[in-house]
């Protein structure tokens, strides 16, 4: 299944999140304030705070953070910040796009270029790898949730486009227009997600080898660990004895 050995990728790299939880709750706190700040302050009005403050409880971000984001905006404490989106190449020719929330375009714009640099690969202007990625509706729900045959079935019921199922979890994709309504269904039929959120999907991907991969990783790494950047997505493949080498 295209996408597989990417998934298991993106997983194993969550594992590598949780070490940095208090890294994630400010990236998640800055959505949150954000979300806020472009709408009601009221998750049950505003679609996108509702995400976002769903995600962070999936995250396990205590209450008393979620809140204090929130009354940063409606007290409109803290920077203003500005969405912005970059894309280029990394190593072995994969697309990436890299999604921040910054209150300083020149510094965001020149620390996520040098990690591109340093990677070998190379930045590009905007839409100059967008086009092989789709603007979708993402739902995760962990293994526990129910067999694959289970969340298959609910998901079409709800509506989703595509499911994508391994040890690990079950990842239900929808047409982005349709996330809430689909992750309404889905919770009524499997209970709360592990996350819900919009995303960009590869159209195809790119097959890398354990050396490529190893750099793109780290790349993707020291993207995360920038504190402006909010999600990393590529279209990279790779094969399940690569990703061994790598998870060792």
């Amino acid at each position: 299944m295209a996408g597989h050995s990417q998934f298991k990728n993106i997983m194993h790299r969550k594992g590598r999140q949780d070490a940095v939880r208090s890294k994630i709750f400010s990236k998640l706190a800055r959505e949150i304030t954000v979300a806020a700040k472009s709408g009601m302050p009221d998750p049950a009005m505003n679609p996108r705070l509702r995400l976002a403050v769903n995600n962070a409880k999936a995250q396990s971000m205590p209450k008393d953070n979620i809140e204090r984001a929130i009354k940063k905006a409606q007290g409109g404490e803290g920077d203003n910040y500005e969405e912005v989106r970059y894309e280029g190449y990394g190593p072995g020719g994969v697309a990436v796009i890299v999604e921040a929330l910054t209150d300083n375009r020149n510094r965001t714009a020149s620390n996520v270029r040098a990690i591109f640099s340093k990677a070998g690969g190379a930045m590009g202007e905007t839409g100059s790898v967008a086009f092989m990625f789709d603007r979708v509706g993402e739902i995760y729900y962990p293994a526990k949730a129910g067999d694959a045959d289970t969340v298959m079935e609910a998901a079409i019921e709800a509506g989703a486009e595509d499911v994508q199922s391994d040890d690990e979890g079950h990842t239900i994709y929808c047409a982005f227009e349709d996330i809430g309504e689909v992750s309404t269904a889905l919770e009524a039929a499997l209970g709360e997600a592990e996350s819900v959120k919009a995303v960009f999907k590869p159209q195809t991907n790119t097959p890398v080898d354990a050396d490529k991969g190893a750099s793109l990783m780290r790349m993707i790494d020291n993207l995360d660990d920038d504190d402006d950047v909010q999600n990393v997505y590529a279209n990279f493949e790779m094969s399940d004895e690569d990703m061994a080498k790598l998870s060792a």
